[in-house]
């Protein structure tokens, strides 16, 4: 036992002094003045560094994305494939830390998604974006006559800090961009502007609309007019000349730079010369029909897009954005609508203002706790000690450049309820040595002496259960491993405050109990820890029945996590934002995509609770939160994004769409509602990828997957990602008619251009652009009755000046193609696709894909079926942990190697590491609440808190060893003198995570650090006596 005070007087003075040589406890106390100049410090170096932190809605992430595109005007999409994308696709996968290619093929088009691993360096990707360009640009002298690109879009990664919309229903688009571009350059100048660009421009277009029965009559083609452009258009040199002063370039001033310049042009007919105005109609005009169009509450717009400079503040760049925004308005010119559409300064300020209204929560329950434990004066040192630990956590975020997130946010939270342990554990063990009689110096040297080590142990062995998440090699580990470096940083300085700042704050604030009696177990002798001694005293009889009831009650909570518990990769966001996705059949025109665009917008422009509604029709939105992936250029797809007031306003919203989608008023189309996810991008949350060389195998294979999608109950919108055939028109060209009628195939492609689509003639430099003037004739282009009969009666010039019915050339027939094609790392692949009901996705995957397993079974050789969405990305994420676990478990091992000095105390600590399983599940069970990654990160933290309360509790036992104690009470006294603090503890952990339970993405987490904890109370006052016991071999004396 402990020294009574009753002792020679001479002894713990010379015990003391002693002690005090190496005791920094007790040298923080003597030096009371330094220690208190260091306090003050910390304060205000931990106000400033909270203030100066960066804050922002994500973590730093890079997106390691981009796009590689190519344009070949005729192509169908298998020619695309063929001689366009296999070249590509050798050359891009042969560039460093290559991971995946997701090709994307249409007529005309290419796109190629190209990804790199997660574990690529972030400070290599600008070098790696560089290369692919670089390998591109080597490709472009390689590629078939009339293909344009490869394009290199790196743009693809940017994460839009706010998004504004510019509209003038009035005022011609050109002049609307213009104005845009004015504004785009005052943006750029904000303090913490990275970059504004201009979104949504429509490419301007200068049409000569030609009469074709006048050119007839003329003798003239459109390839004279074109000529005769082209010639006034040209710029060429002209020379130069060697003056005795400067070298002289004459100038050829004969640009075609507006309508009238171009009207005058001559163009010649026989031996007159007639001007362009004369035969032609010229006027300007936009792409038609359009790639791209991007509209604001009905009205079409241009988008100006804010990215943030990275380690900024969000708060502060919102606030200079809203005045600039403000400023704008007053300087508009009257017309002119300035929209703000989404700004990520108001998340940033609803995570900072929920952080601090849950911290100041937590900081007052855990200070109750430890005033109705401990006295107000402990519970006032206590709670001292909680901002000095976060003031210097906040300073070494800083000195890293971490900013204030929703991960560090999160992280802070969890621990606000570990950090206070060390102070509690020192505070406490002071005052039961004050309750002995002891001096408050001696009792501060001797909490040095006693707690010092273990707690130093157990905090290492907690910020060590971390080092997965911080060290994991892949996209999850960069988004949360911020979570290991706020853990670590708070953990370590919390113990460094407990064995300095606490001490001295104890030594000057607590009072000698006045109860004190001088003798050492009478602060254990009331009823309550008699009866707890009684308990403990009962599991140690009892210790193979307490042990053996525990390993299986662990054995069927796993078997709970594994069954039961539903699992999840990443949690829905809280954001106000509704997402609507429009896609019609592949192959349907941009047209028909607006048409039912404007279908939901009609239904939400009167519907409350709507703040904004964006529409994009030809491609997916920009990039605005970290989890949304743009969806790629196509004709037949179209998103909203509406923008609600408020989580529920956004939940009604999305019950409004719903309710129409199911009363079938969009036949022609699959429209998709949903909101954002936390996490990596994920756009369907069960995928499957149907692998294989031939398209026509593909196919009868994805529609057996499809079917056996479709039949699980969870499911809902399962489809191909493509797979229809669309119609083409083709014309069988009979050589010997061409022969006689004098065209070649180029000049009868040429020919139809004009009549159905335009020629482009020559390209106008305007300002900084290039206009292109497209010739065309005054003939119903719209598509309305185009029909194959319509298209043989278009008339074509014969090389003679005659003119034939195209049906003269060769064979018009109604054929059909893929309108699109897609592969996956070179290969075909077709992906069915499914949104989940009543579930989450990872346990509707398995299920389905334990009964494809019959059906995988018969695959053709060459075929396979792949698991997609977020089982994947989990599944990459789960393993990037896996990875570094035998580094964590290492770690632990020389930490509690060097403590215990034992192989089976070590052994003994790491036997408990699993047992906060057993309160996880039954919490998520309660809180019916899924088993996630964010759940993970909780259960793995839960592991290293149970080994540091082992490792205290086993450090009691063996000093009681050390005093001379006989075994048994040893475990037993141990175990008592360990009860106040661990509850202590305990209680205010759990309380400090309740304010988390309501937050969407921190919630699972919470739920299992609460469960475990209240779990591993009971672990280490009941079941780890009775392990110790049984592990050394200790028996009751008979009696007892």
């Amino acid at each position: 036992m402990s020294q009574s005070p009753a002792e020679d007087p001479g002894q713990p003075a010379a015990r003391a002094a002693s002690s005090l040589r190496f005791n920094l406890s007790a040298l923080a106390v003597r030096e009371g003045s330094v220690t208190l100049f260091f306090i003050l410090l910390t304060a205000l170096a931990g106000l400033l560094a909270f203030l100066q932190l960066g804050r922002a809605e994500d973590p730093a992430f890079t997106v390691r994305v981009l796009v590689v595109s190519a344009l070949w005007p005729g192509a169908s999409a298998q020619q695309m494939q063929d001689l366009v994308a296999d070249p590509l696709e050798k050359r891009l996968g042969e560039v460093e830390y290559f991971y995946k290619l997701e090709t994307t093929l249409r007529p005309g088009r290419l796109d190629i998604l190209m990804e790199f691993q997660d574990y690529t360096p972030s400070e290599r990707i600008p070098g790696l974006f560089y290369e692919v360009r670089k390998r591109m640009l080597d490709e472009v002298g390689k590629m078939p006559a009339g293909v344009r690109g490869p394009f290199v879009n790196d743009d693809f990664s940017d994460v839009y800090f706010a998004l504004y919309a510019l509209s003038a229903p009035d005022l011609p688009g050109r002049l609307l961009v213009r104005e845009a571009e004015g504004i785009r350059d005052r943006l750029a100048r904000v303090p913490g502007v990275q970059k504004a660009r201009v979104l949504g421009e429509r490419p301007q277009r200068v049409f000569v609309e030609l009469d074709n029965a006048r050119l007839a009559n003329l003798g003239l083609t459109p390839a004279v007019i074109r000529d005769a452009l082209d010639a006034q258009n040209r710029l060429l040199p002209a020379g130069r000349m060697e003056t005795a002063g400067p070298r002289l370039y004459p100038r050829l001033d004969n640009e075609l730079d507006g309508l009238d310049q171009i009207r005058q042009v001559p163009v010649r007919v026989g031996d007159h010369l007639l001007a362009l105005g004369e035969i032609a109609e010229v006027q300007r005009g936009y792409e038609d029909p359009p790639d791209y169009l991007i509209r604001t509450g009905g009205t079409e717009s241009v988008l100006l897009g804010v990215v943030m400079g990275r380690g900024e503040n969000g708060l502060i760049l919102g606030e200079r954005l809203a005045a600039f925004e403000k400023t704008l308005g007053e300087e508009l010119p009257l017309g002119f609508h300035f929209t703000r559409i989404t700004n990520q300064a108001d998340a940033i300020a609803r995570a900072v203002n929920l952080f601090q209204i849950k911290f100041m929560v937590a900081v007052a329950v855990v200070m109750l706790v430890s005033f109705l434990a401990l006295g107000w004066r402990a519970g006032l040192v206590v709670g001292i000690a909680i901002p000095l630990t976060l003031g210097l956590t906040f300073l070494l975020m800083g000195m890293r450049g971490i900013n204030l997130d929703r991960v560090t946010l999160g992280a802070l939270i969890i621990a606000l309820g570990l950090l206070v342990d060390d102070a509690i554990i020192s505070i406490e063990m002071m005052l039961v040595k004050m309750e002995e009689g002891w001096d408050r110096l001696r009792a501060a040297a001797h909490a040095w002496t006693v707690t010092a080590a273990p707690m130093l142990s157990g905090t290492l062995v907690t910020v060590i259960g971390f080092v997965p998440i911080g060290f994991a090699r892949s996209g999850v580990g960069e988004y949360a491993g911020n979570i290991f470096w706020v853990l670590a940083f708070a953990l370590l300085v919390s113990w460094l405050v407990a064995v300095t700042f606490t001490p001295y704050l104890g030594a000057r604030l607590l009072a000698v109990p006045k109860a004190a009696t001088g003798h050492p177990a009478s602060a254990y002798d009331s009823p309550l820890y008699l009866r707890l001694n009684a308990l403990i005293r009962g599991c140690v009889r009892h210790k193979l029945w307490v042990v053996a009831a525990t390993v299986g009650i662990l054995i069927l909570s796993i078997l709970g996590l594994a069954t039961t518990v539903e699992k999840q990769f990443f949690p829905s966001s809280d954001r106000p934002e509704v997402l609507v996705d429009i896609s019609l059949q592949e192959g349907s025109g941009i047209r028909a995509t607006t048409a039912v665009a404007d279908r939901v917008e009609a239904i939400l422009k009167e519907a409350p609770g709507v703040e904004s509604l964006s529409t994009y029709i030809g491609a997916g939105a920009p990039r605005f939160f970290l989890a949304l992936n743009p969806e790629l250029p196509n004709p037949a797809f179209a998103k909203l994004i509406i923008v609600a007031h408020s989580p529920a306003d956004r939940d009604r919203l999305m019950e409004r769409i719903q309710s129409h989608i199911d009363a079938g008023d969009f036949p022609e189309a699959r429209v998709r509602v949903h909101k954002l996810l936390y996490g990596p991008p994920v756009i369907w949350p069960v995928v499957f990828r149907v692998v294989g060389p031939d398209a026509q195998v593909l196919r009868k294979i994805a529609g057996q997957v499809r079917e056996r999608v479709a039949a699980n109950p969870n499911t809902l919108n399962v489809h191909l990602d493509w797979g229809e055939r669309a119609p083409v028109v083709r014309l069988k060209l009979d050589p010997e008619r061409l022969r006689l009628i004098g065209l070649t195939p180029r000049e009868l492609a040429g020919q139809l251009e004009y009549e159905l689509s335009g020629l482009p003639a020559t390209e106008i430099r305007e300002d900084v652009r290039n206009v292109q003037l497209i010739l065309r004739g005054r003939v119903d282009t719209t598509g309305a009755g185009m029909g194959a009969g319509r298209l043989a009666d278009i008339n074509i010039k014969t090389l003679d000046g005659r003119s034939v019915p195209l049906s003269q050339a060769g064979v018009l027939a109604i054929d059909f193609e893929d309108p699109v094609l897609k592969r996956y790392n070179r290969e075909p692949v077709l992906a069915v696709q499914a949104d989940v009901t009543d579930a989450q996705p990872p346990d509707v995957t398995q299920a389905i894909w334990a009964d494809l397993q019959d059906l995988i079974a018969t695959l053709p050789p060459g075929y396979r079926i792949d698991i997609g969405g977020s089982v994947e990305q989990s599944g990459k994420a789960d393993a990037s942990i896996q990875k570094v676990q035998p580094i964590m478990l290492g770690l632990i091992l020389i930490v509690l190697m060097l403590q215990m000095r034992s192989f089976s105390g070590t052994l003994m600590v790491i036997a408990t590491a699993p047992l906060g399983i057993i309160g996880a599940t039954l919490a998520l069970l309660i809180a019916d609440r899924p088993f996630g990654f964010v759940a993970l990160l909780g259960l793995i933290g839960l592991a290293g808190i149970l080994m540091r309360n082992t490792l205290i509790l086993a450090k009691q036992i063996e000093d009681n060893l050390h005093q001379g104690m006989e075994a048994a009470s040893a475990v037993i006294d141990a175990t008592v003198r360990r009860s106040r603090p661990v509850v202590l503890t305990a209680a205010a952990a759990v309380f400090a995570f309740i304010p988390l339970t309501t937050d969407t993405f921190w919630g699972p987490l919470a739920f299992v650090l609460i469960g475990g904890i209240i779990v591993g109370t009971a672990v280490t006052l009941l079941f780890l006596p009775a392990l110790y016991a049984l592990w050394f071999r200790v028996n009751l004396a008979k009696g007892d």
